[in-house]
């Protein structure tokens, strides 16, 4: 990188670029919607057997091909734009440092040199004569800045010192656009894919590679744009996304997709953007990752003589593996054990009328998060979020994604054509062993404000002229959770149903922040758990649930249940399912109560 060079770079030729490719990335977007949710979805709708399995497994081909496109696409847009930014940042430091030179009458020549003209006092009866200086490029130690300060001062010329300060400035914008050059050309080589058809998890790792590169060399790039309010609420959030420009949207889904995918507020199809993305990358990472494992030896148990009797014990060899791999391992196959539970229900959509999904949040880290929509909540005349119990976890998601896609089914047969959405909102931490961990409030305490930002973000990003209608359904600690979150702040919600519930942290239906008459509870023929909340257990440590929705002194409308034990609640056709469908969709009227 010269002068010359830096004069006649045109950063709109670059930003120009980066517009192209953010097109392209939006036209591979809107072709994988197409071929996920209409095409595929029709096929799954009205065709069966061999040819149609064998074209839906062409399509999720296709439309993964499209989205790590996408995902592409918007990188390179990001890389260029972030190079342009930078690159522009350097020149505008050369055009100051020259205009400022030719204020001064000094001369900028094309090596990057600067003329400066005779003056000063006279020496010995001569004005001193002018010259020519050259910049050292690049930051100097506080003692070299010091002596070069000192040598100006001292130099019989006064233009000398300032021809210096420009040939330094020029130098220095020379060597930031060298620098930018030198960084960002590695990161725009590294965005190519590979020259076949297949989009490999050696792929995505690679895409989660490239998103690495360009984020560490476009932190200039990224710091320059608005970012998210720190701790701001949806409203804020809506507020700052709407603000962004599209090439700053496309930076921010880029470069940070998990970020943006966390954000309550954001329409629901950019938060869905933004987790598959998240949810691709680590999908392929963990794969990859569990495949380089070695399987755990086949012999995993021989016997022992202890005394009088044989054990059973673990070898040698296992013992060994386990040591070296086994957490991970255990890990790993857990949390992809629920990415393929998530998956699957992305392949369902356009089953029995089954629609799109959208994933509202995830992470596979810790027990895992994951937020699943059937249907738009945006768009949806009525709204379900189901807020799961003890033991739940990524690992279990499977579970709850199927509960409220019956849940959906029943209700969108009760809504009188009105669309609905129904969410498994897996998060926060649930406890995970119900002798240990549920006794306590502190989950459901911790976990609470995440959801009522959740409720709040789905009012922020609602788009339907005549709002909507929400039921939270809480199960087993779930219900406490609910609880707590009308206990600690304002529960967004038109209806609560409570399933199963140990307590919910209050005393009455009045204190869950819902019109009177709208909380509505299921206790199912033995079902242990709400007795566990009335009669205690494990000492005192259950005391804080005292009054259980189950009571009468609670006041909460108690529903028919025609299921049995704890998980029944959501049976295919069971009068249970159909009652909770009946209050999402609105029809209390129908509803039959106890």
């Amino acid at each position: 990188m010269d002068l010359t060079t830096l004069r006649t770079f045109k950063p709109a030729a670059y930003e120009d670029a980066a517009d192209g490719y953010r097109a392209a990335g939006e036209t591979a977007g809107r072709a994988k919607d197409t071929v996920d949710i209409r095409i595929a979805s029709g096929i799954r709708a009205r065709l069966d057997g061999e040819a149609a399995t064998a074209a839906l497994a062409e399509l999720r081909e296709l439309a993964e091909n499209f989205h790590y496109a996408q995902t592409e696409c918007g990188l390179v847009s990001t890389a260029l734009n972030g190079f342009a930014h930078d690159m522009a940042a350097a020149k505008r430091k050369l055009e100051a440092a020259e205009a400022d030179a030719r204020a001064a009458g000094c001369t900028v020549h094309p090596d990057g040199s600067v003329g400066y003209p005779a003056g000063g006092e006279k020496v010995d009866g001569k004005v001193p004569e002018g010259g020519t200086v050259r910049g050292s490029g690049g930051p100097t130690s506080p003692l070299a800045d010091a002596l070069y300060r000192q040598a100006a001062n001292a130099h019989p010329n006064p233009n000398y010192g300032k021809a210096l300060e420009f040939a330094n400035r020029i130098a220095d914008a020379v060597k930031e656009a060298a620098d930018a050059d030198a960084k960002w050309a590695p990161k725009l080589r590294a965005l190519k894919a590979d020259d076949d058809l297949t989009v490999s998890d050696r792929d995505w790792t690679d895409a989660q590679s490239d998103m690495s590169g360009v984020h560490d060399a476009g932190k200039g790039y990224l710091d320059s744009l608005p970012h998210p309010p720190k701790d701001g609420s949806p409203k804020d959030n809506a507020a700052w996304w709407n603000g962004l420009t599209p090439e700053e949207r496309t930076a921010w889904l880029s470069l940070e997709p998990a970020a943006v995918g966390r954000l309550d507020g954001l329409p629901s199809a950019v938060r869905d953007d933004a987790n598959r993305v998240v949810f691709d990358e680590r999908y392929a990472q963990y794969r990859l990752e569990l495949a380089s494992i070695p399987k755990p030896p086949a012999n995993e148990w021989t016997w022992i003589v202890a005394g009088r009797y044989p054990a059973k014990v673990h070898t040698d060899e296992w013992m060994e593996w386990h040591r070296q791999y086994g957490d991970r391992y255990e890990q790993l196959t857990k949390s992809l054990k629920g990415m393929d539970r998530i998956q699957q229900r992305f392949d369902q959509t356009g089953q029995k009328g089954l629609p799109e999904v959208y994933l509202l949040g995830f992470s596979p880290d810790g027990n895992g998060r994951a937020i699943i929509a059937n249907g738009n909540p945006d768009t949806a005349a009525h709204q379900a979020v189901y807020v799961p119990g003890t033991t739940a976890r990524l690992e279990s998601i499977g579970g709850d994604i199927d509960r409220m896609v019956r849940v959906w089914r029943t209700a969108q047969d009760e809504a009188d054509g009105k669309a609905v959405s129904t969410i498994t909102w897996l998060g926060y931490d649930a406890p995970q062993n119900i002798v240990t961990d549920s006794p306590f409030r502190h989950y459901a305490d911790d976990g609470a404000p995440a959801l009522n930002s959740f409720l709040d973000g789905l009012e922020t990003s609602h788009s339907g002229d005549s709002g909507t209608h929400r039921t939270v359904i809480g199960h087993s600690y779930g219900t406490t959770l609910v609880g707590s979150a009308a206990d600690h702040g304002t529960l967004n919600a038109d209806d609560v149903i409570t399933v199963g519930s140990p307590g919910v942290t209050v005393a009455t239906a009045e204190e869950l922040d819902v019109p009177r008459g709208h909380v509505w509870n299921q206790e199912a023929d033995g079902d242990a758990v709400p007795d566990i909340g009335r009669w205690g257990h494990g000492g005192n440590r259950w005391r804080h649930y005292a009054v259980i929705p189950s009571d009468a002194s609670f006041g909460a409308n108690q529903m028919a249940t025609d299921t049995e034990g704890h998980s029944g609640y959501w049976d295919e056709g069971s009068e249970s399912l159909v009652n909770q469908a009946l209050v999402v969709a609105g029809r209390y009227d129908k509803v039959q109560l106890d």
